[in-house]
C-alpha cells in the first residue's frame, strides 16, 4: 500500500486515452473507500471507473469497443480473473492491472501471482517504511483483525520494509 499503484495505473490510462483509446476502468465494489465511481489515488488523482463483484460481472460489462481495460485492487477479486483476462487479450484488448502482492501477512495475495506470472510488462512500486524510510514491499496492519481482507487507508496500514514489517503484530 501507499506505493503509487493506482496512480501509475491512472497514469497509463490516461495516455491510453490521449492516444484516442477507448478505455473502462473497473474496481472491486468492496473498497468503498473515498469515491464509488472513481478510482482516487492517495495524491487525490482520479479516474471514472465501474465498480464490480465477480470477474465474470467485470467481464460481461467490457464494451465492444474498448481498447484498453483497467483494474484496480485486484488482489479483491475471485482467481475467475486471471481466464477474464487471458480472454480480454485474446481478443485483442490491452489490460492494465493494479494490485497488492502480498497480503498483510506478508503471504502471496491471489489472483496477483498468477496474473504476474502470465503478464508481458511489470512494474513494481514500492513505498517508503515510515519506521525507517528504507523501500517498503509490506503492508503492516495497524488493526487486531485474522480477516484476510479488511478494507482501509493510513488509518489500518502503513507501508513497512522487509527489516520493520512484523506481520504477527499490531503495531
Amino acid at each position: 500500500m501507499f506505493s503509487g499503484k493506482s496512480e501509475e495505473l491512472i497514469r497509463r490510462l490516461r495516455r491510453a486515452e490521449i492516444a484516442r483509446q477507448t478505455v473502462q476502468v473497473f474496481k472491486p465494489r468492496i473498497d468503498d473507500r473515498l469515491d464509488d465511481n472513481h478510482i482516487v489515488s492517495h495524491s487525490r488523482q482520479r479516474i471514472l471507473s465501474e465498480q464490480v463483484t465477480t470477474s465474470a460481472e467485470l467481464y460481461d460489462a467490457v464494451s465492444p469497443e474498448t481498447h484498453v481495460v483497467g483494474i484496480d485492487e485486484a488482489q479483491f477479486y475471485d482467481d475467475g480473473l486471471i481466464d477474464v483476462c487471458q480472454r480480454l487479450i485474446a481478443e485483442g484488448r490491452r489490460v492494465i492491472i493494479a494490485g497488492l502482492d502480498q497480503d498483510y501477512l506478508g503471504r502471496p495475495f491471489e489472483p496477483i501471482p498468477q496474473l504476474l506470472a502470465l503478464a508481458e510488462y511489470i512494474t513494481k512500486t514500492l513505498a517508503i517504511c515510515v519506521q525507517c524510510g528504507a523501500p517498503a514491499n509490506h503492508s503492516q496492519r495497524l488493526i487486531a483483525s485474522e480477516e484476510r481482507v479488511v478494507v482501509g487507508a493510513d488509518d489500518m496500514y502503513e507501508a513497512r520494509c522487509r527489516d520493520c514489517f512484523s506481520p504477527d503484530s499490531y503495531q
